[in-house]
């Protein structure tokens, strides 16, 4: 029979097949994360608007506020190959998927009581690490007005993961953009004083964050209780039933990749504080160009999320090859894509920052030249910061999480932030050899992870036998 003319010669390909099932499912998630950061950007570009002090400010909050999120947000990731797991094993396992969220719903109360009482005190936390006492006093008031915020947001990761592991994770899209119109409309009214609202100013940004991200998660119950597809799972039924080996297990995996995630974050609040003992100026362009390179980063972290899914699918089902296949998929798309991004913040860093300070503010033109130039770095190391985003997320498919633990400490701390420091204060770099010192340690650990993932069936992360279980499941 002759070929259709419309049918390309590698569609029927399985790393084809592989490509399209893991951008549908990555393209949901990739924009909910450009949604979930969206919120913090819209405040980011309304405080530039406001005075660079509380744009340095706010950046003080939110890092510290993020370090405590994104080690949450680990956690309770575990979830995640844990359900793609069950799910790959067997395709409707309700029962086991109704007690890993469970004890996913669990694992984010928690975590998050300590979090909050460490958050109550950003004030003084500020201070020991040497920022300025007026700018410290800032961000706490917005502090205190934000990491409500925290529970929210980790509730409503751990039933994404649920949305995601079933492959349907447009539902969770629909509640994040939404919340991104909803925290845009609460910021600007309640910063400035706008629609009769009061002008609060930085804690007008945190109270209008928190209301959004509660009613997000309003939404996503009120869609898993009432959609036929999900209800049938009963999520939230017996939720004070405790599964004591679940719950262990969950943060068994999960602990690391929180740590992991802690170590990633914080080696670049570290650098932000650093930035900070530099003056308001290094930090107010820090912040600018972490952010946009922050924002570029939610595509790799969406198809790092569908990786952990689709390598976790491979592994329930003992498909060896297509463990394989799911990992080289995601990665070499990351590639692709970062090296776009990088090649855009190269040709463009001007009118990137443009988007983020007003040039006619007082110290406006400093900030904005010094932002592009930090620019320029951030877009040597996106490939690097792709490649790790996309290892971790295989890895963690494999529920490989401890070693890629110690290899991110390594990386991210030993190499990163040794020449960070090194480079930012004993040569004349400065501000710009912090960046340098943050691009060594994202490619450490992205080439450490690159190694491992190569070296997955000898060091026994893919047993021998996975490929036996499918070729049995075949017969």
């Amino acid at each position: 029979m002759e070929r259709k003319r419309d049918m390309p010669a590698f569609a029927g390909h399985p790393y084809w097949l592989e490509l399209k099932a893991t951008l549908a499912l990555s393209w949901p998630l990739v924009l909910a994360n450009l949604a979930q950061i969206g919120m913090t950007t819209t405040d980011v570009v309304l405080l530039g608007r406001l005075s660079s002090d509380a744009l340095a400010a706010g950046a003080l909050a939110g890092n510290l506020y993020h370090a405590t999120l994104i080690f949450g947000i680990g956690l309770v990731t575990a979830v995640s190959p844990l359900l793609a797991e069950e799910f790959g094993r067997r395709r409707h396992a309700v029962r086991e998927a109704r007690r890993t969220v469970r004890q996913g719903l669990w694992t984010a109360f928690i975590v998050t009581l300590p979090l909050w009482a460490l958050l109550w005190n950003g004030e003084p936390i500020l201070l020991l690490l040497g920022q300025e006492p007026r700018l410290a006093a800032d961000a706490g008031a917005y502090l205190r007005a934000f990491q409500w915020t925290l529970l929210p947001v980790l509730l409503f990761m751990v039933l994404r993961h649920f949305m995601a592991a079933l492959e349907r994770p447009g539902w969770a899209l629909a509640a994040s953009l939404l919340t991104l119109l909803v925290n845009g409309v609460l910021a600007w009214a309640l910063i400035f004083g706008r629609l009769g609202a009061p002008a609060l100013g930085l804690v007008g940004a945190g109270v209008a964050t928190t209301i959004a991200t509660t009613l997000q998660l309003g939404f996503m119950v009120l869609v898993l209780t009432r959609h036929r597809l999900f209800r049938r799972y009963h999520l939230f039924g017996r939720f004070w039933r405790a599964d004591w080996a679940r719950l262990a297990r969950i943060w068994r995996i999960g602990l690391p990749i929180g740590v992991i995630l802690m170590f990633e974050i914080t080696v670049f609040n570290a650098a932000t504080f650093l930035q900070g003992l530099l003056g308001s100026t290094s930090l107010a362009a820090h912040a600018i160009a972490l952010q946009i390179a922050a924002t570029a980063f939610m595509v790799p972290l969406g198809v790092s999320q569908a990786a952990t899914v689709r390598v976790g699918r491979a592994y329930g089902a003992g498909d060896a090859a297509g463990v394989s296949r799911a990992g080289w998929t995601a990665f070499g798309f990351v590639m692709a894509f970062m090296g776009t991004t990088a090649t855009v913040m190269t040709a463009f860093p001007d009118a990137l920052v443009g988007l983020f300070i007003d040039r006619s503010l007082p110290g406006g033109v400093e900030v904005a030249r010094l932002a592009a130039t930090f620019l320029l770095v951030a877009a040597l190391f996106q490939l690097a910061d792709g490649a790790q985003a996309a290892l971790s997320g295989m890895l963690r498919g494999l529920q490989d999480t401890f070693v890629p633990m110690l290899l991110a400490g390594l990386g991210y701390w030993v190499v990163g932030f040794g020449l960070a420091a090194y480079l930012g204060f004993r040569t004349p770099l400065a501000g710009l050899g912090i960046w340098l010192g943050l691009a060594a340690g994202l490619a450490a650990v992205a080439a450490c992870l690159g190694w491992r993932w190569l070296a997955r069936e000898r060091l026994g992360l893919v047993p021998a036998t996975l490929g036996l279980r499918a070729a049995a499941a075949e017969r």
